[in-house]
Parts: C-alpha cells; sequence; structure tokens
C-alpha cells in the first residue's frame, strides 16, 4: 500500500468520490494480491508484474475507472468505453457501483499480466 495513493484519495473534495476511489482501491487489492500501486500522472496506478492492471481518476462529476489489457472479455453494454487497450467506466454520483463486476472484470484483464 502507498502513502501517496491514501494522500490522494484523502485529497478528493467530494465525499462520494472520496468513498468510491477508497472502494474500488480495496476492490483492487483483493481482486490482484501482489498488486503494485503507485501515483503517476497525479492519479493512482496499479500494476501486476510491472504492467498497467487499472487506474482510478477523478473530475469534476465522475470516478473513472480504467481496467487494462481487456482484449477477449465481454464487456456490458454502454457504461464502458475507451480503445481496444483499456475500458473506462465513469462513475457518478447517485449511481449504484457493481464492485463485483469490477472486480470479475479486472481479474480476467489482469490474468495474463
Amino acid at each position: 500500500m502507498s502513502q501517496e495513493v491514501i494522500e490522494f484519495i484523502n485529497a478528493i473534495k467530494e465525499p462520494w468520490q472520496a468513498e468510491i476511489s477508497a472502494r474500488l482501491r480495496e476492490m483492487v487489492h483483493q481482486t490482484i494480491p501482489d498488486v503494485q500501486e503507485r501515483i503517476q500522472y497525479k492519479k493512482p496506478h496499479f500494476l501486476k508484474n510491472g504492467k498497467y492492471a487499472a487506474v482510478i481518476s477523478t473530475s469534476k462529476d465522475a470516478v473513472s475507472f480504467t481496467i487494462f489489457n481487456p482484449g477477449g472479455i465481454e464487456f456490458p453494454e454502454g457504461p464502458f468505453d475507451g480503445p481496444p487497450e483499456r475500458k473506462t467506466i465513469k462513475l457518478r454520483s447517485g449511481q449504484a457501483v457493481d464492485y463485483d463486476q469490477l472486480a470479475s472484470l479486472l481479474s480476467q484483464a489482469s490474468a495474463s499480466l
């Protein structure tokens, strides 16, 4: 666990964004037991075997969660977008977050890293 990532989450001004970010971080650690985390490009990056697995970022009205290496995985229609090498979902205030689904997708995507 990186102190920099803890400080990043603690510095998020919107409580709902801080809560989602903390839960996403916890979910990543549960899904990829040996994951390394660091702040890069001013946001938390999660790596498995030195390769990007996921990123959390915040904007004015959303928390974005990006999953790398999604090739061959069936992503749900609609909420995910991005190029073939990564898929991103934007989570907004009041929106239900299916952490189990995100964990499943992350687990599949990171299996070959």
